[in-house]
């Protein structure tokens, strides 16, 4: 059977040509177009392109030419189906199963869109022509939009008694007419009612540029109807998974790499009349993981410009929050706050393009530094309020899903909040300064410590506890004897350890051949000495304590060979690497 034709493009438009050559092939940008060594060919001289906009990769070396499928096809030797599953899954969309189910649905999809595809054309070409509309087209006129800004987004208005659910029900069942959203049944009234009715209708396309749902906005002023209302959540219809405008915003990803997002259909069309095309909006809900991975696949900047009120700021707040997890390295996600009452469509019609995108460049501010600043302001002066403010900013730091963001967006904030208390450095520095001669040997025995890394510090943990608590451990051989450990000379000490543990001999630390050397240095360096310290005996603790230090070279192994596993798709992009990968970086989570 074939994939339907919709599947595939949606598939095309939701992965760059770039993106998906460039985990085989290393490509430099070169005007419109990336250019690489070619991948069927040994070649010195680059001889290989690839051009987003016209979706498609050429060798000049070997004549090979094609489009993401044809690409992963030929260099990793699939089938056709299998290739759009491996792009399925790098696209976040569901693999497509050809049941029955699928091809009932597959049905109900074409309807959807032809129902919605007949009442956008309909009611937009209501506007432009029909002379009873003229009431929309003045209220567009005061708005300062033009003709062509309605063509382009294909704005309509609904009259406020239409009639146009009855044409349609010639074509389409009423059951599929009201799971459209389109139209609602009014139980009192037992008639369908046009959800948009007296509102100037905003389609919303999904990102192959079909209408999949509407916005509507009312244009007279009324104190019972919601300014804006959006289509219900349907089968084909999420809101947390769509933007407006995404399907014309991202065929400029070739040209620009940051995109705004904005709250409302209007900004949309006021900051594009003024010549910023390059933005989107949300959907009336709060900012999703999902839209921030689909922006994430076309930008490497997301510029989140909300209103300048207090409901803007606190999305903005709430947006901050919610996209912070998704930092990646190679990817940004600033605030723009814009002065107080204005908001992006009506700051760019009174400014225009130049001094909004230069007012941008000036004051637009990082995601952890707003989120920094916005707490900050919420505390007090006062050891209690600064421990609620450290253990907030410790939480959402600890959310970001990226390692080596989370660190340094930690840091940050840690640095941040050490700043607050410059006294209390002060009297940290003036003891050091005072207790300079007493702490020579501290000092060297930690300069002696900066050559060894973190995980030999781990193991020399383990070994102290093993070697201190011989007894304990020879009649719970079964908590140590798996445990894996990476330096050469500790797995030496670990493993002869083990090996007479298990004999079942008396052991005396002291009989043991082991060079005094590396037990002083362990005895010297163990981390863990200071937990034990003046801390009465007790066997639960060290079993405790020897958990702790097994997770933690648990994770160092697992993450050694998540590191190997990467470097080793972007190498073969096996699917079965991939599944391994994947399945490594779940149990990452677990631990």
């Amino acid at each position: 059977m074939k994939y339907p034709k919709e599947y595939l493009d949606e598939i095309k438009t939701r992965l760059k040509v770039s993106s998906v050559v460039s985990k085989v092939v290393a490509l430099k940008k070169r005007g419109k177009e990336f250019v690489g060594l070619s991948p069927f060919k040994n070649e010195k001289t680059p001889s290989f392109t690839v051009n987003d906009e016209k979706e498609f990769y050429h060798c000049f070396a070997t004549s090979e030419h094609g489009n993401i499928f044809d690409f992963v096809m030929k260099t990793q030797n699939l089938r056709f189906g299998e290739a759009v599953k491996y792009l399925a899954n790098i696209a976040g969309m569901q693999p497509y199963l050809f049941t029955k189910e699928d091809e009932e649905r597959e049905k109900k999809w074409k309807e959807y869109l032809s129902i919605y595809r007949k009442y956008v054309d309909y009611y937009h070409d209501q506007l432009l022509k029909n002379e009873k509309f003229s009431i929309a087209r003045d209220y567009l006129k005061n708005r300062s939009l033009s003709k062509e800004e309605v063509k382009k987004f294909k704005i309509g208005f609904v009259e406020k008694n239409p009639g146009f659910f009855y044409e349609l029900k010639k074509e389409f069942s009423e059951k599929n007419l009201l799971e459209s959203g389109l139209f609602y049944f009014d139980e009192k009234k037992k008639i369908c009612v046009e959800r948009f009715k007296g509102r100037l209708i905003f389609p919303i396309n999904n990102i192959s540029g079909q209408p999949i749902a509407l916005g509507g906005r009312i244009i007279e002023n009324s104190d019972y109807l919601a300014k804006y209302i959006n289509s219900p959540e349907t089968n084909f219809f999420k809101k947390g998974s769509n933007l407006y405008n995404l399907d014309l915003a991202r065929k400029l990803s070739n040209k620009i790499d940051y995109i705004f997002l904005v709250e409302g259909y209007m900004d949309v069309v006021g900051l594009s009349k003024n010549g910023i095309e390059n933005v989107v909006a949300n959907l009336g809900t709060s900012l999703t993981d999902k839209q921030i991975l689909t922006l994430n696949q076309f930008f490497d900047d997301i510029i989140i410009c909300f209103d300048g009120d207090e409901s803007g700021y606190k999305a903005a707040l709430r947006a901050a929050e919610n996209s912070i997890k998704e930092l990646k390295p190679e990817k940004q996600i600033s605030f723009l706050f814009l002065p107080d009452k204005e908001d992006p469509d009506s700051y760019v019609n009174k400014n225009g393009k130049s001094y909004f995108l230069d007012f941008t460049k000036q004051n637009k501010l990082p995601i952890h530094k707003f989120i920094f600043s916005h707490y900050k302001k919420q505390s007090q002066n006062n050891p209690s309020s600064r421990a609620i403010f450290e253990k907030k900013l410790r939480s959402i730091a600890n959310t970001i899903k990226d390692n080596f963001i989370k660190k340094y967006v930690l840091e940050f904030f840690l640095e941040k909040i050490a700043e607050l208390t410059p006294h209390s450095n002060q009297i940290k520095n003036k003891f050091f300064v005072r207790k300079t001669k007493s702490l020579e040997k501290t000092k060297k025995i930690f300069n002696e410590s900066q050559g060894i890394s973190g995980v030999e510090l781990k193991e020399f943990s383990l070994l102290y506890l093993l070697l201190n608590n011989l007894s304990l451990f020879q009649s719970n051989i079964h908590l140590v004897e798996n445990i894996k450990l990476f330096t050469e000379i500790n797995k030496q000490i670990f493993n002869s350890v083990i090996k007479k543990l298990k004999s079942n001999e008396t052991i005396d630390i002291e009989k043991l051949n082991f060079d005094k050397q590396l037990l002083d240095k362990i005895n010297k360096f163990a981390p863990i000495k200071h937990i034990l310290k003046n801390k009465p005996k007790n066997n639960n603790r060290v079993i405790e304590l020897l958990e702790d230090i097994s997770k933690d070279l648990f994770n160092h192994n697992l993450e050694l060979r998540i590191q190997e596993l990467e470097s080793k798709f972007s190498e073969d992009l096996s699917e079965t690497t991939f599944n391994e990968l994947k399945e490594l970086k779940n149990e990452r989570k677990i631990n």
